[in-house]
């Protein structure tokens, strides 16, 4: 019997926004409601966002991998975007720690990857919903986000909702 992943007539799932790209997104959001070039150590990030240390750690590296952050040494050390807030966007924070956004994996691999993929009769709806997914990330940036006082504290400072 053949292993599932190198069956050619295998199918994949759509895509999955996991833990990497919300976290990635908290810190960015909190870096980017902060002042202009001010500093954030990696402790106030993890702190406010409420983001496990061993993420945060690979996270931040990708993201100054991607150019997406400053990584800052020393003992007032920490991150500060690389960019204008208004210049990331959430399609650029998933590719920068996932990978390209592909919502099915025969339409980046096509035939070699699926052998229907020649009369597939759903192709082209799933290329036309991961364009428009696409572009509508592209369209939202961390700026528009922005996060000065970090998800714990809205928590802590939030309303009480009724009970059920």
């Amino acid at each position: 019997m053949a292993k599932k992943n190198e069956s050619r007539t295998e199918r994949s799932s759509l895509m999955n926004v996991g833990r990497r790209v919300d976290y990635a997104v908290r810190a960015l959001s909190y870096l980017a409601g902060q002042p202009e070039g001010k500093v954030i150590s990696r402790a106030d990030i993890e702190r406010s966002q409420d983001i496990p240390s061993f993420y945060l750690s690979k996270i931040m590296k990708d993201l100054v991998s991607g150019g997406l952050v400053q990584s800052h040494i020393g003992s007032k050390g920490g991150f500060a975007l690389a960019k204008q807030a208004t210049a990331i966007s959430i399609k650029d924070v998933y590719e920068t720690v996932e990978r390209p956004l592909v919502l099915m994996d025969c339409l980046e691999k096509g035939a070699s990857y699926c052998s229907f993929c020649a009369v597939c009769l759903q192709k082209s709806v799933w290329e036309k919903a991961q364009q428009v997914l696409a572009q509508f990330l592209a369209g939202v940036t961390i700026a528009q986000i922005a996060d000065g006082r970090g998800l714990k504290d809205r928590l802590i400072k939030a309303p009480l909702s009724n009970a059920v």
